[in-house]
């Protein structure tokens, strides 16, 4: 069933719409008042709200492939409320602190849907909410204390369903219960980010593609076209992070992996459900997350080969056979009656992972130099805040603007140690996820409401809380 799999070439995403035309290299030195390292949801967003809030700035953005190459081009289309890092951050600051990320996070999600009707992106928005399911009793007992601690930062909308009701959304095989909020949307993610990087240049942002940066330093972002010297230089590669010079530890590029189905018949849809179109995860402790796209199909993905020694990135998407099997086991296992379904797309990218897994934004007021990141998967809606973010505090730090409910929320200034070196990181990473998947074998098999003690072991030694 994978011998004609469309493998890599980027994404499905680009299959389905095409690659964007091409922007202009950096043609020499240049200056700007902002340079923004990183074409992606997070660059794009900080250049766009920027732009907004003070016209008179020179921006660049410097991308070094073409806008949306890496995650933002790859992505699950899941825009919804999830942060990484949250709980730590109630630790530290204070659970009030971590409440009023939380609510910034569900603003978010409408923020994103307003600005692309705002801006005529259709990017086949449909906010049919996040419902995430459980198979086993040991993931349900998981879901409902997940659902007890998302209504205790204050999410007071979501709902908690049985096997029943979870049927009636989805018939997902052997789930015997859910959680549903509705601070989510299926999005098609090219669209969004060609429709972002539209809009911030009609804004008047210069955007230059096929333009690597090598290295960042107070002032200046240097490629071998050139260098831009800018007051601000803001660093938002994510998952790309680790070709900067000095940054090969700085967050980890955590790989994940999807497939496309062909467009599934009406009959098969009768069979599944799914008429809400919301976006569908589970719990198990090596999850899985999927949408029904707007033309039909299911894209599911998950951790296939989770890190590349030395923290190296994939070849546009090229993804392992034995990775699409397994993904296509999951979507069988899911749903048995699509066996006979066929695989038309397979693709990976990686996203950036912080050695304490939380998401942070900074802005160095000695330096200039400031950057986001470190979303662990959960970056389609995250980016857009952090691209606010980080608005707010260039403006703050320049004397534009006062300080903000965004300056003050307790993701900003966070700073981490570094990761292992090799080849403790690539030990550590497949070690992790070996027993993230063992745990869900014998959670399977055990039918105990007790989670297993490898996954509480993994936990431990991935610093995941």
């Amino acid at each position: 069933m994978t011998s004609t799999v469309v493998n890599g070439g980027i994404s499905f995403w680009y299959a389905d719409d095409g690659l964007p035309a091409a922007r202009e290299p950096l043609p020499g030195d240049a200056t700007a008042d902002v340079v923004i390292v990183g074409g992606g949801y997070t660059g794009l967003w900080t250049a766009y709200y920027l732009k907004k809030a003070a016209p008179f700035l020179r921006i660049t953005v410097l991308e070094q492939k073409f806008c949306g190459y890496g995650a933002s081009g790859r992505n699950g289309g899941w825009l919804y409320n999830g942060i990484a890092g949250r709980d730590r951050y109630a630790k530290l600051y204070g659970r009030d602190a971590a409440v009023r990320l939380q609510k910034a996070m569900n603003d978010t999600v409408a923020e994103v849907v307003r600005v692309a009707a705002e801006e005529g992106i259709d990017a086949d928005i449909v906010r049919g909410g996040v419902l995430e399911v459980a198979r086993t009793p040991a993931q349900l007992a998981r879901l409902r204390a997940f659902h007890e601690q998302e209504l205790s930062y204050g999410e007071k909308d979501r709902e908690l369903y049985g096997a029943r009701e979870t049927a009636e959304r989805i018939r997902v095989a052997d789930a015997v219960g859910s959680a549903w909020t509705p601070h989510g949307a299926r999005v098609h993610p090219v669209k969004l980010v060609k429709g972002l990087a539209a809009a911030v240049e009609a804004l008047g942002v210069t955007v230059h593609e096929s333009t690597p940066v090598t290295e960042i330093r107070a002032g200046h972002a240097v490629t071998p076209y050139g260098t831009v010297r800018a007051s601000y230089v803001l660093r938002c590669t994510e998952g790309f992070t680790a070709s900067l010079k000095g940054q090969r530890r700085t967050w980890l590029p955590m790989n994940s992996s999807m497939v496309a189905t062909e467009p599934l018949s009406e009959e098969q849809w009768a069979a599944i459900g799914w008429a809400g179109r919301e976006t569908l995860g589970d719990m198990a402790h090596a999850y899985m997350y999927a949408q029904r796209t707007a033309d039909g199909r299911i894209a599911l993905g998950g951790r296939g080969v989770p890190y590349r020694f030395g923290s190296r990135t994939d070849n546009d998407g090229r993804t392992q056979r034995e990775t699409v099997e397994a993904l296509r086991g999951i979507l069988v296992d899911f749903f048995p009656a699509l066996a006979g379904v066929r695989i038309a797309h397979a693709w990976s990218g990686v996203l950036g992972v912080p050695r304490d897994w939380c998401a942070s934004v900074t802005l160095d007021r000695a330096t200039g130099l400031g950057w986001a990141g470190g979303y662990v998967g959960s970056g389609v809606a995250t980016a857009n805040l952090a691209g606010r973010t980080l608005c707010d505090l260039v403006r703050l730090d320049s004397g534009q603007a006062g300080a903000t409910d965004l300056t003050g929320l307790p993701w900003v200034g966070h700073r981490v140690r570094k990761w292992e070196p090799e080849p403790l990181r690539w030990l550590g990473v497949h070690g992790m996820y070996a027993t993230y998947r063992s745990a869900d074998r014998r959670e399977r098999v055990s039918h105990s409401m007790a989670p297993s003690r490898l996954a509480r072991m993994a936990d431990r030694v991935a610093g995941r809380h």
